[in-house]
């Protein structure tokens, strides 16, 4: 299992990738309200790198936090990125009790999410 502290490096391999399976990539970006006290979000923060190690349908997990100087953010600052192998895994960890315990933290601090799911390309 994959388990970094920021977002995933390209890979520019100009060789087939007919063997490689595909993935399914599952992206979620939170912006906290601007009030949002720092040790709620830092235990939302634990809370959603815990699930890995919880959830064994989660093949790949990485995280990070904004660092761009585009100014594009639209005020999100954290971005989670999870690899699926199939559209079940994903089913499973979606009511999964500990990813609902982590959504229930988020209470009274986020103050936007967005997720977005696709297929791997490669």
């Amino acid at each position: 299992m994959l388990i970094t502290g920021c977002l995933a490096n390209y890979e520019n391999d100009s060789k087939t990738t007919e063997s490689v399976a595909p993935e399914l990539r599952h992206i979620v970006l939170f912006k906290f309200n601007e009030d949002a006290d720092p040790a709620a979000v830092k235990k939302a923060e634990d809370a959603f790198l815990a699930l890995p190690g919880k959830i064994p349908e989660i093949k790949a997990f990485e995280w990070g936090l904004n660092n761009s100087p585009e100014r594009l953010d639209k005020g999100f600052t954290h971005s989670y990125f999870l690899t699926f192998a199939s559209e079940e895994d994903r089913a499973v960890y979606l009511p999964h009790p500990d990813h609902k315990a982590f959504g229930a933290l988020l209470d009274g601090i986020l103050a936007d999410v967005l997720v977005f799911d696709y297929w791997a390309n490669r």
